[in-house]
């Protein structure tokens, strides 16, 4: 490991002004990821300012039935919580679902968002990897991609995001919340991450400096169902080969609003708006869910190796969707 500072952030203004002018700097709360990464020496930061002291672990009420969830909440405590059980089973899950009970004890709100991808290339200082030094190629075009991305990949990266919890947020229409020179901001959730492009190191529009302070969730439409589904080779802990996030209300056998987030499939948590679009109005048939599935992964691109997570994904849609209907029933 590379030597480097360290400061213990003590407030937000803190951390923001330890930061400023250091683009070798970066923040550290769990550190389930970034120690991973120090160790490997895939980041070489100068400074490692620590915010996983600050308080920024309460989960709140908003006025308006949503909820606040500060970033150093710990993925097990949010998915704990009464409300989270209760009204976002879709988050609760995809918490679960994510890693043991230790990483979760660890694991922040801010930290699972901001996680980098687990592509063996990018961990493996030895082979081009152009999310690690733009311009050095994409190892992964040609290679080992069981993992890789179907869906808005580029020619520069195809590496897929491994969050859980950050597609079911998506599925939430949650917001991040974050703090930088300037104050404070909110960023929609499906504004939040980038697809690659030829810039697949930017993994997300956070402004350089910036820090989240929280997850703001709206509140769920009434009677709405939601559930997380993961697909992984091994039934213990694993990255999803695809998985569904997904919210579901019927008015009698219609369906009124639909929510759909697909994760393991694309650089960031790919929202599933042609399906979504397809489902709202109609039916709550196999037929329509089928048809849903099929045109989201209608744009797919799979490489050579992954051409199964197609059919895959569409499969899983169509159980999912299949389950919160009938839960309705």
């Amino acid at each position: 490991m590379n030597p480097f500072e360290y400061h213990r952030a003590t407030s937000v203004a803190d951390a923001v002004t330890a930061v400023a002018d250091r683009d070798d700097a970066v923040f550290l709360a769990g550190g389930t990821n970034l120690v991973d990464h120090l160790k490997l020496g895939v980041v070489t930061p100068g400074l490692v300012v620590d915010v996983g002291h600050l308080p920024l672990t309460d989960v709140d009420p908003l006025p308006d039935g949503g909820l606040r969830v500060g970033a150093d909440v710990r993925n097990s405590d949010l998915a704990a919580h009464p409300v989270v059980r209760s009204r976002y089973p879709v988050l609760a899950r995809a918490l679960l679902s994510a890693a043991s009970g230790q990483l979760r004890n660890l694991a922040t709100t801010a930290g699972n968002l901001l996680q980098r991808t687990r592509c063996v290339y990018f961990q493996d200082l030895t082979t081009p990897c152009n999310k690690r030094t733009p311009g050095e190629g994409c190892s992964a075009i040609g290679g080992y991609v069981r993992y890789h991305a179907i869906l808005g990949a580029s020619q520069h990266c195809v590496a897929a995001h491994p969050s859980d919890m950050a597609v079911a947020m998506a599925a939430l229409d949650a917001e991040v919340v974050f703090v930088d020179a300037d104050g404070e901001h909110r960023v929609p959730l499906s504004e939040f991450y980038r697809l690659p492009g030829d810039r697949p190191d930017r993994d997300t529009t956070l402004p350089p400096g910036a820090l989240i302070t929280a997850v703001e969730i709206p509140a769920p439409p009434d009677a709405a169902r939601s559930t997380y589904r993961k697909v992984r080779d091994r039934a213990s802990y694993a990255f999803a080969l695809t998985s569904v996030a997904a919210e579901l209300v019927l008015d009698g056998d219609t369906v009124s609003s639909a929510r759909i987030a697909l994760g393991g499939v694309a650089h960031r948590p790919w929202r599933a708006h042609r399906a979504e679009d397809i489902l709202v109005g109609r039916s709550a048939t196999e037929d329509v869910f089928r048809l849903a599935a099929d045109a989201e992964l209608d744009q797919a691109d799979p490489l050579p190796g992954n051409e199964f997570k197609v059919e895959l994904t569409k499969r899983a849609m169509l159980a999912t969707l299949l389950d919160l209907a009938e839960g309705h029933r």
